[in-house]
Formats: structure tokens, C-alpha cells, sequence
């Protein structure tokens, strides 16, 4: 094929220089653009080496292949866009609501009490709830007795042992397994008010503003209540 003179070719489809007119890269081909060009190559090939079918269909598949990833990417970026909206309505309805997050930590509010579970990956004979304040001191224990393997729930009203209400505030709570006389220590989960909630970027967790407890991803959460 003879050498084409691009200048040429643009100049005669009253077309300007890219670098001339809106600087766009010279890597940059649109829908339009790459017609003419085609058309013009066509025009101006050498008519005793005209190129190949199969270059020419290579060429237009090249250009189907560009063109399908940009609708692609095009229909992803509407579908992410959706996705954002609905996560945005399911995460209005989280606020004020209750979940279940792991946590060895609970926060006691005025009058109420503080809920929660203990993960049992297996039965055990015994299982023994404590709540300690900050300064480490045992306010609360808790004999739940034989429980089966998955979530076992407990409840503190927020009293001490001879009957006082303790004050507002984070207390820790723990748990202790007894297997048959081996002991360990328990997965505990608290059960705590959503007070706000952040949206990820797309394909990012929701994040939990709990009260209590802090930010929380949504993926941690247990069980909305």
C-alpha cells in the first residue's frame, strides 16, 4: 500500500489538524474520525496492492472491540450508579434501628439495659457472662448454664450486684466456655442503636455510626434487629 499523507487526508475532509484545533491526543479516535479515515485509505490505496479483506474486517473488528468496551464501560458506570441509589435507600432505613455487632464492649444508656450474644462455635457445658466497668471492676455475672452450638442472647438490666443502677457508659463484657473442664474464652456481640450511617464509594462497605461502639462496617453486622 502506497504512503499515506495524514495532513492530506484531513485537509481534504475539511478536517484540521488535532494538535491545530482541541489538542486531543493523537491516540484518541472517535466513531466519526476513524470512518473517514477508513473511507479516505480505501480511496487512496494503491489500486495494484489493495489490502486484504482480511485487514480490512481486522480493522473493523479492532474498532467494533473499542467501541463495545466503551458501551460496556458505559452500561457498568449506569448499573454503579443504580446500585449507589438503592444501597443509599436500604442505608435510610438502618438509622434508628438495632444491630447485633461483635464487640467486647457495650454502652449502658439512662434506664436502659445492655443486650447482646455470644458466638458458640461448639456446645458447652457452661457458659458465663461477665461485665466489668472501666476501671476493671466486676459489676455483673451472668450463669447462662448448657448451651448449643450458634447464638446464645443475654441481658444486664444495668444493675450492680446489691441492686444500685450503675451510670451511663461503655462497660466490657466477656465471656467464658467450659468443654468439659477445659475453659476459653467466648466471642461476644452487642446489641447497640445505629445513630448514622456513610455510604461507600462504589463497590465499598457501608460504614455504621453505632452508638457506643463507633464506625462499624455494614459486612459485621450480625443481625439487624
Amino acid at each position: 500500500m502506497a504512503d499515506i499523507d495524514t495532513n492530506n487526508i484531513y485537509s481534504q475532509l475539511g478536517l484540521a489538524n488535532s494538535q491545530e484545533t482541541n489538542k486531543k491526543s493523537n491516540d484518541e479516535l472517535g466513531q466519526a474520525e476513524f470512518l473517514e479515515l477508513m473511507t479516505s485509505q480505501l480511496k487512496f490505496q494503491d489500486p495494484l496492492k489493495p489490502m486484504e479483506n482480511g485487514d480490512f474486517l481486522g480493522q473493523i473488528a479492532q474498532f467494533s472491540t473499542v467501541s463495545g468496551i466503551n458501551e460496556l464501560n458505559s452500561a457498568f458506570n449506569s448499573m454503579s450508579t443504580s446500585f449507589q441509589s438503592n444501597q443509599a435507600l436500604q442505608a435510610s432505613t438502618l438509622v434508628g434501628r438495632k444491630v447485633l455487632a461483635p464487640s467486647d464492649t457495650a454502652y449502658l444508656a439512662d434506664g436502659k439495659n445492655i443486650s447482646g450474644s455470644v458466638d458458640l462455635k461448639q456446645p458447652a457445658n457452661q457458659v458465663t457472662i461477665s461485665i466489668t466497668d472501666s476501671a476493671g471492676q466486676l459489676i455483673h455475672r451472668q450463669d447462662l448454664g448448657i448451651q448449643q452450638t450458634g447464638l446464645v442472647d443475654f441481658s444486664w438490666d444495668g444493675l450492680d450486684r446489691n441492686g444500685n443502677q450503675m451510670p451511663v457508659g461503655n462497660y466490657r463484657i466477656s465471656a467464658e466456655l467450659n468443654h468439659g473442664g477445659e475453659v476459653s474464652a467466648g466471642e461476644t456481640l452487642a446489641v447497640a442503636d445505629v445513630e448514622s450511617v456513610t455510604l461507600g464509594k462504589a463497590g465499598q462497605d457501608l460504614t455504621l455510626s453505632v452508638t457506643g461502639l463507633g464506625d462499624i462496617g455494614l459486612s459485621q453486622i450480625r443481625k439487624i434487629l
